[in-house]
């Protein structure tokens, strides 16, 4: 699947990249380290929300149900968010050069959102009236 090789390359750039330049490396670091935490944060607590619902596949699980509490009062895809914010925030502590992996995960996981939105408003007759009302999909006033 494209989104577990781009993660494989983001590790590898994190690990094998080359740092930050050293004037501005321990603000990257520390500012990274406060956005992975809290994506870390954001993605385990969406994702308990979801509870049996949660699935790494666009169609929904059989036993779910549409939640709108929480993160999902915000955008509609806040696991997708955090895990945007691990990965941005551990380029930015490690190495620029994983920025450019992420940034295309970003693009694969908006794809997978709408994928994901088609199959939710099918099962769920009120995601069309919560998508209308939760305007992002997965960065607040962005997209």
């Amino acid at each position: 699947m494209l989104q577990f090789a781009l993660i494989v390359a983001i590790v590898a750039a994190l690990l094998i990249g080359p740092p930050w330049p050293e004037p501005a490396r321990t603000a990257f670091q520390l500012v990274g380290a406060a956005l992975a935490i809290g994506g870390v944060v954001l993605a385990v607590v969406s994702s308990s929300l979801l509870g049996a619902a949660f699935t790494m596949f666009p169609p929904p699980a059989p036993r779910g149900a549409l939640v709108e509490r929480g993160p999902y009062r915000f955008v509609r895809h806040p696991v997708y968010a955090g895990g945007l914010l691990v990965f941005v925030g551990s380029a930015l502590a490690h190495s620029p050069v994983a920025l450019v992996p992420t940034l295309v995960l970003a693009v694969v996981w908006g794809l997978k959102a709408r994928l994901e939105e088609h199959y939710l408003g099918i099962v769920y007759p009120g995601y069309r009236a919560y998508a209308e009302r939760t305007r992002y999909r997965i960065v607040p006033f962005v997209y």
